[in-house]
Formats: structure tokens, C-alpha cells, sequence
């Protein structure tokens, strides 16, 4: 196999950024140029609720030069993305349309889930120096320009993640009315951001010991610490160098850190708020060193190709992540623990006994998976109507590396198994998902009705189960100590509706006894 060449592309709060990689199998991945265009889409997000027409011109001219640079490296493929933050502008669909008529780039806005990711595949891009600090309790810490995002590391899995709305060009907006006219500044930041992290801390951190900070952001970092012994080295910074390079920032005027690091006014205007929002979480976390890994999100939208592409086999497993996220939301919710399994468990044989019929792929397993994580959550608030609050819960939690349209096709699947199946034409009309969803969500609910109603009685009488197709019938064989009449009669409904998608019919039978 010979070097790919591959482009990233992330407009940014404030910064449009392409990033040109070769890659291969023998060399991994290897950057060979970076481009970095100044343009604070942000501002005009934060502050007017949508993209001026000057801005949206200036982003079509910067687009059309990439393109045109990409056409000289011989550019085989793309992957241009949008960060959350500028989907809260009304107009930015007609933006970015325009973008793909002017300059033939098509950029997709990722979900804050999809961003947050791609980042930490981007620090797991280091490879070595991650694997080995995550096996402690670490926190990744990213101030954008609309949010800030925490996230909970331990024993190699991801344990949990929460954004909060603290970006620094969010909280310069907010403070700007007054930035003038206090000399209190900081203390402001402070409160916005304590009043953010107290609810987090006694969820998350009440019993867990954070020894490794990783602090992820803007190239300011480098630039403040670049001269320190420790950067230099292994890209460290202690507790005590950090302070003092945090009390230099806000002990200084915006033009004249301007001058000092040689960035633009505005950079500098952002950097304050910045560094108050990391020296609040540092503080609070409690670690004495941080880890500077210096990657941006081209990094790990160039290592999520790389690794799909099998350029590169990356050691820390990605997919456990999500599967560790999906259940710490089911114990948060205090999901049934061994009906939870019990229904994974049957709903896994089933997928796996039928791939021929059903057509779907490990990313559908994989979602599969986390509709049984997830599908008795409802519960915790509702028992007469836990499908409906399951949809709720999951439609509002984060489930990272997800995109909202996948999450939402979880939550109907969710929802779909006990309460009434809803056809295309009967769905709401505002939802993402689009016929090629609806129709995974139909095979999903009836793979999940049918694991659902094998444990019905929450008793777990199904020690074993394998699955097969023979002829028109899935035939579900069983290893089980107890009386299975319960299961077999209701399973004629959720046959129905199985027989009904897939044209073939599950039955339940017993495995001999040797």
C-alpha cells in the first residue's frame, strides 16, 4: 500500500485551520504542511446570533484557497468539519451552502460529542504518553470559544464527560458591557465558572482522586510555556509554573500581552477569560502537573481517517470508551444491573446469528449495544412511563463519540421497544433522522423487543442463548433451568413486528441437554 495524502479542515470560534497529512502503513501518519487563517466566525455567533455576510465571504475565499492547495499536494481525500458552537448561529446551514457552491467543500458541523472525541483521539495520537497516564485518574481539559469541556479518565476507560457553556469568546461577550468598568474582572470569570463546576463535582468527583490534568486548547499554550525546561522536555508544566504564567496574563493589559507573545489583540482579549477558566478547574481538580500535548482537532480528525483506513493501529480501544460512557449514564440512572446484561446479551446473539439477513455493520452493533445499556434508564423516573422518560434522559445526555443523529436513533429505538412503533410517514417531521435511519431504527427495535421480552421477568432464566437462520425462522436455542412459558407467550407480539421487518419469524427453543 502506497502514502495516502489526506486534508483536515476545522472552522473554528475563531480560526479556519487545514492541516495536510501522508499517510501509510509503514510511516503512521506525518504532517507536511499547516495553515492557519485568522477568522472569528465566534464573535459574530456570541454576539449577533448569526454569521455576517463579510464574515461568511471571508471564510469562501479561505476555503477556495485550501482548495486550491490541496489540488497542488495532490489531495485524495478530505474531511472538513465545523465546530457545535457555530450551529447556534440561525444562519449557518445557508453559510456553509453557499461555501460548497463557491469553493466545492462540503463542511459538516460535528455534534459537541463527535468534537470533544476527535480531540482526545488527537491527544491518543501520542500514543505512549497517553496510554500510560490514563491509567490514573486524569482529566482532559478544553476551553473553546463557545464551551468548556471536562473529561474523567481511570484504569484505561473513559469514565464520564460534561460540557459547560464557559467558552472563552462566550464569556468575553457576556462580560464585555462591563469589562471596562470593573476592576474585578477575574472575580467575575470566577463566579461563572464556580457556579458551573459545584453540581460536577459532587456527581463526579466527590470519591476520585485526579493525578494527571491534560490541558487542551488554542496554540496560546505553547506560546505561554514554550520557554519552560519541563515543555521542552516531556511537555509538562507544574502546578507552580503554571500560577505563575496564569498571574502574568491577568496582571496584564490585552495589548500588552498582544505585543509580549506576538498574537493579535483580539487572541489576546480571548486568552485572559481562557486562563481563568483553566486555573479555576486546575485548582478544583487539584492536580500539581499538567500535560501540554500541544495537538489540535485536525490531529484527531487525521488520526480517526488514519485508523479507519487501518493506516494505523491505535492500542487504547476508542469503541470501549463510548460502551464505559453508555453504562456509567445506566448506573447513574440506576439501571437494572443483570436484567441490563441479560437483554445486552441476547440482543447481541441476535444480531450476530442474523448479519446476512439484517445488512448491518459494526457501527449498528455498536449502537445496538447502547440501546441495551440504556433502555431500562427510564425507570428512575418513571415506571408506568419509562420508555418515554429513557427518551428523554438519553435525547438530553452526551454520549461521547456519538453524533446527535446517532444518539437520537438510539433514543427511538429506546423508546420503540415497549411503546408503540412509529412508520416514517407518521414521524416527526423535526427529527434527523431521515429514511435510511428510520429503517435502522425498525431492525434495531425489533432485535431489542425481542432481548427485552426473553428477560421480561427480570430473573435471567436464559443461562445461554445462539442464533440462527434456517429457512423462514430465527431459531433461538436456549440453555435454562426454569419454566420459559412466560417468555414463549409473550414473545408472539414482538414476533410480529420481527417477522414483520425482517420476513422472518424468532422462535424460542430449548438447547438438548447432553
Amino acid at each position: 500500500m502506497g502514502i495516502t495524502t489526506f486534508a483536515a479542515i476545522d472552522v473554528g470560534s475563531y480560526n479556519v485551520c487545514m492541516d495536510i497529512y501522508e499517510m501509510s502503513p509503514r510511516i503512521g501518519i506525518r504532517q507536511v504542511e499547516e495553515i492557519r487563517q485568522r477568522l472569528e466566525i465566534g464573535r459574530d455567533t456570541y454576539g449577533k446570533g448569526k454569521i455576517a455576510f463579510d464574515t461568511a465571504s471571508q471564510l469562501c475565499h479561505i476555503l477556495k484557497d485550501f482548495a486550491h492547495i490541496m489540488e497542488g499536494y495532490q489531495v485524495e481525500n478530505y474531511r472538513a468539519c465545523a465546530t457545535s458552537t457555530l450551529q447556534e448561529a440561525e444562519n449557518v446551514w445557508i453559510v456553509l451552502e453557499q461555501v460548497y457552491q463557491k469553493t466545492g467543500i462540503r463542511v459538516e458541523i460535528l455534534s459537541n460529542s463527535e468534537q470533544r472525541f476527535f480531540g482526545y483521539k488527537s491527544v491518543a495520537a501520542k500514543e505512549e504518553s497517553f496510554t500510560k497516564m490514563i491509567q490514573k485518574g486524569t482529566a482532559i481539559i478544553e476551553v473553546g470559544g463557545g464551551n468548556m469541556q471536562i473529561s474523567l479518565f481511570d484504569k484505561d476507560a473513559l469514565l464520564t464527560t460534561q460540557r459547560f457553556m464557559l467558552g472563552s469568546l462566550r464569556v468575553r461577550e457576556i462580560l464585555y458591557p462591563v469589562e471596562k468598568e470593573t476592576t474585578h474582572y477575574e472575580k467575575m470569570v470566577e463566579e461563572l465558572v464556580h457556579n458551573q463546576i459545584l453540581g460536577f463535582k459532587k456527581l463526579h468527583l466527590k470519591d476520585r482522586k485526579i493525578d494527571n490534568i491534560i490541558l487542551m486548547g488554542d496554540s496560546f499554550l505553547d506560546k505561554l510555556f514554550e520557554d519552560k525546561q519541563s515543555m521542552k522536555e516531556n511537555r509538562t508544566v507544574s502546578y507552580d509554573a503554571f500560577m505563575e504564567e496564569y498571574q502574568w496574563v491577568v496582571s496584564h493589559s490585552p495589548e500588552e500581552i498582544s505585543v509580549s507573545l506576538d498574537v493579535s489583540l483580539e487572541y489576546a482579549e480571548i486568552l485572559i477569560p481562557a486562563m481563568i477558566i483553566y486555573r479555576v478547574f486546575v485548582e478544583e481538580l487539584g492536580a500539581q502537573t499538567m500535560w501540554l500535548p500541544g495537538t489540535q482537532l485536525n490531529d484527531g480528525i487525521s488520526y480517526d481517517y488514519a485508523e479507519k483506513h487501518k493506516f494505523i493501529k491505535s492500542k487504547h480501544n476508542f469503541e470501549n470508551d463510548i460502551i464505559v460512557s453508555a453504562k456509567n449514564i445506566g448506573k447513574r440512572y440506576m439501571s437494572g444491573k443483570s436484567h441490563t446484561q441479560c437483554v445486552l446479551k441476547n440482543a447481541l446473539a441476535i444480531f450476530d446469528g442474523m448479519k446476512k439477513v439484517h445488512g448491518m455493520g459494526p457501527r449498528e452493533r455498536l449502537l445496538l449495544q447502547i440501546a441495551a445499556i440504556l433502555h431500562d434508564c427510564g425507570n428512575f423516573i418513571s415506571s408506568s412511563n419509562s420508555s418515554q422518560c429513557a427518551y428523554e434522559i438519553i435525547m438530553s445526555t452526551e454520549i461521547i463519540g456519538l453524533s446527535h443523529a446517532e444518539r437520537e436513533l438510539i433514543a427511538n429505538v429506546v423508546k420503540f421497544i415497549k411503546m408503540p412503533f412509529e412508520y416514517y410517514n407518521e414521524a416527526d417531521s423535526k427529527a434527523m433522522i431521515d429514511r435510511k435511519d428510520y429503517m435502522q431504527v425498525a431492525k434495531l427495535t425489533a432485535i431489542m423487543r425481542v432481548a427485552n421480552v426473553l428477560d421480561r421477568s427480570h430473573k435471567q432464566k436464559i443461562e445461554e442463548i445462539s442464533a440462527a437462520v434456517k429457512d423462514q425462522e430465527l431459531i433461538m436455542r436456549v440453555n435454562s433451568k426454569e419454566d420459559l412459558t412466560l417468555e414463549k407467550a409473550l414473545l408472539t407480539e414482538a414476533a410480529d413486528f420481527f417477522e414483520e421487518i425482517f420476513s422472518i419469524r424468532p422462535v424460542l427453543k430449548r438447547k438438548k441437554q447432553k
